[in-house]
């Protein structure tokens, strides 16, 4: 069974920084893609940002490009998001997403429980 448990998010200022972390289990995570989704409320969630299985190709939403920086240590079966520079609308609970293939071309098949970020003036 896989599971993903995400850690790190909390209450920052405007402009401050935070470092989500998520924990994944079973001996699928290095050979897959992982990524991060976020949905504030009365909204739908959207894509952050998505890393390949070896960590060489990374994409971001554009309205995070610049700022959030996403990273993965597969000896740890550890996937991070770096968020800087963080806005109030980016307060939002964000998830990481395990797909089911290296890259992130697909949609994910795992979810994690999530991990509430909140952006404060």
């Amino acid at each position: 069974q896989v599971q993903r448990v995400e850690s790190g998010g909390g209450l920052v200022q405007a402009g401050g920084s935070l470092r989500v972390s998520c924990a994944a289990s079973g001996r699928t995570f290095s050979s897959v893609a992982m990524g991060w989704f976020r949905q504030a409320p009365g909204k739908e969630r959207e894509f952050v940002a998505g890393i390949s299985w070896q960590g060489s190709s990374t994409a971001y939403a554009d309205s995070v490009k610049g700022r959030f920086t996403i990273s993965r240590d597969n000896a740890k079966n550890a996937l991070y998001l770096q968020m800087n520079n963080l806005k109030l609308e980016d307060t939002a609970v964000y998830r990481c997403a395990m797909y089911m293939t290296p890259y992130y071309n697909t949609s994910p098949g795992y979810w994690g429980q999530g991990t509430q970020v909140t952006v404060s003036s």
